[in-house]
């Protein structure tokens, strides 16, 4: 499966990249107590040093903010994903607990204040491309509703969209039984290089270490 950023992308967003790893033969389950005492103890640690009215000030919020509206879509209307989850835990809710893949994910994507996606790869067709949505690119959503992704950055595969920064689909969510996994980390302009390569062996290492498995690959998609 190879990934890449269409020309839409690279005219709008000239700074966006994505880092791309390929696991196969992982073991989801219900996450471990380790998993989850380091979750919740990053969560208290997020809240005692951050504070909702100030959350522009978490660096990558406003970067991926500024990413929307370039695209021409409201960032306080269609939140990225990572925000999405800062501001929910910063209101006081709890950490929301999937599985031992979806967690990590969401664990990495509130550490770094970046949009990850985790995909099924046996639900998906072909090649993946990064690219600017038209108007009759839609997909039910993880959030139960109709997403609409005309001018939203999104991922698509031989069949059409599945993932975007801003919430996925059910075609492509990871469950137990999955065993074969896309992960997608969305980098903003301001990302360097070096700490790119350093998120992907970060992230990589974690999830082999929960779920198991190996990682077969582990790039930077640029445009």
């Amino acid at each position: 499966m190879n990934v890449r950023l269409d020309s839409s992308v690279a005219c709008q967003l000239p700074g966006l990249s994505l880092g791309v790893l390929l696991y196969d033969n992982v073991s989801v389950s219900d996450s471990p107590k380790m998993l989850q005492g380091r979750i919740n103890f990053f969560v208290e640690k997020l809240r005692l040093e951050h504070d909702l009215s100030r959350l522009s000030e978490v660096e990558g919020i406003a970067e991926w903010r500024s990413s929307f509206k370039k695209l021409g879509t409201d960032p306080s209307r269609y939140r990225p994903s990572s925000e999405a989850l800062i501001r929910r835990l910063l209101q006081g809710n709890p950490f929301s607990w999937i599985n031992s893949a979806v967690d990590v994910n969401n664990f990495f994507s509130i550490l770094y204040a970046l949009p990850l996606g985790i995909y099924d790869r046996d639900k998906l067709t072909g090649d993946v491309v990064c690219r600017v949505g038209q108007a009759e690119d839609r997909y039910d959503g993880l959030n139960g509703r109709e997403v609409h992704m005309e001018n939203k950055l999104l991922l698509a595969d031989g069949r059409g969209p599945f993932g975007s920064p801003i919430v996925d689909s059910r075609r492509s969510c990871v469950t137990e039984q999955s065993k074969n996994l896309l992960q997608v980390i969305f980098f903003h302009e301001r990302v360097p290089q070096s700490k790119r390569e350093e998120f992907l062996g970060s992230v990589g290492r974690m999830f082999t270490e929960i779920n198991g498995g190996d990682l077969i690959s582990s790039y930077v998609v640029t445009a």
